[in-house]
């Protein structure tokens, strides 16, 4: 097994890591990182139905999609990432209880009672520390998680808040949860960063390892081509996964309007909106448009500047 503790904190290089190991070699890896703030969704979500848009446009947090399914997460500098990349039989390789079993070993060696709950949850007390998905591709399955240790919860909160809005799909929804940090159980550990160098140091030692990894330079460059073609794109966060329909009722101008939009592959293939003849011109416009809210403003910003953020928002 290589053992790969991550010094960059680029959260699209740290995904695309995974994928190029997981995809690649017959290798098995441990790796654990810190991400910059960040929202990551699941692969069957659709992203505009999982965050808070408003919030995440006002801070610039980017939204990234990962290969595991599962729920949307929160990631900053006091969440710690863990990852297991493995071989295993066919028809055997999901497994989380093996995968999350080191982890609640090394917490329950800090005298934290972590326990597996449900199918993929870490919980102690009740309360949800780390969350937990995994992707099987042929003969290798890669498991990753969380690690709650002082992540901001009001941000958490807040980037995941859904809006006022609805969405019908076929996607897979987050399932919200109470979450709590590990940072007042722990108050020998002073630091995200910390805990994820004993983390990396117990795995480790569980598992006998002697092989601390780095991307060789060749890797390096197929790490990065991979998180520029895939994880920096509108197509994958945002195009990727199930059409859907929005519905949302609005306030503007002392009227209530009403949209209806339907959206496949990203796009706007019909939009409506009634209340008023002052939106009915821009409904029609935006067919054709990503449903995307920087072109979604762009549109009203011709129409309506000064007002173009708060009608943009009404349609995520």
């Amino acid at each position: 097994m290589r053992f790969i503790n991550l010094g960059t904190t680029d959260p699209f290089y740290n995904l695309a890591l995974e994928e190029y190991f997981f995809r690649t070699g017959n290798e098995d890896y441990f790796i654990t990182g810190i991400n910059d703030p960040s929202v990551i969704i699941g692969k069957h979500q659709i992203a505009n139905e999982e965050v808070n848009s408003s919030f995440v446009v006002e801070r610039g947090l980017p939204v990234i999609r990962r290969i595991t399914g599962g729920g949307t997460v929160y990631h900053d500098h006091g969440n710690v990432n863990f990852t297991f990349i493995s071989t295993g039989e066919s028809g055997s390789q999901v497994n989380f209880r093996k995968h999350t079993e080191p982890i609640t070993l090394f917490l329950n060696s800090l005298h934290v009672d972590a326990r597996l709950e449900g199918k993929n949850d870490i919980r102690t007390g009740g309360l949800k520390i780390s969350g937990n998905a995994e992707h099987v591709f042929k003969n290798r399955v890669l498991h990753h998680g969380t690690l709650l240790f002082s992540t901001s919860l009001t941000d958490l909160r807040e980037s995941l808040l859904s809006g006022e809005g609805k969405y019908i799909s076929r996607a897979v929804a987050s399932n919200r949860t109470t979450v709590t940090n590990l940072c007042n159980m722990l108050p020998d550990i002073g630091s995200a960063a910390e805990l994820k160098d004993r983390l990396f140091s117990f795995v480790a030692g569980q598992l006998q390892g002697t092989s601390v990894y780095w991307p060789s330079p060749g890797e390096d460059v197929a790490i990065r081509n991979l998180a520029d073609a895939k994880y920096h794109t509108w197509e994958w966060n945002y195009a990727y996964g199930p059409p859907y329909r929005f519905i949302n009722k609005f306030g503007f101008r002392g009227r209530t309007h009403c949209c209806d939009i339907s959206v496949k592959d990203g796009m706007i293939v019909s939009s409506q909106i009634t209340g008023s003849s002052l939106l009915e011109g821009p409904g029609r416009e935006m067919r054709g448009l990503r449903h995307y809210f920087e072109d979604i403003e762009a549109m009203f910003r011709a129409g309506f500047p000064g007002e173009e953020r708060e009608l943009a928002l009404n349609f995520f």
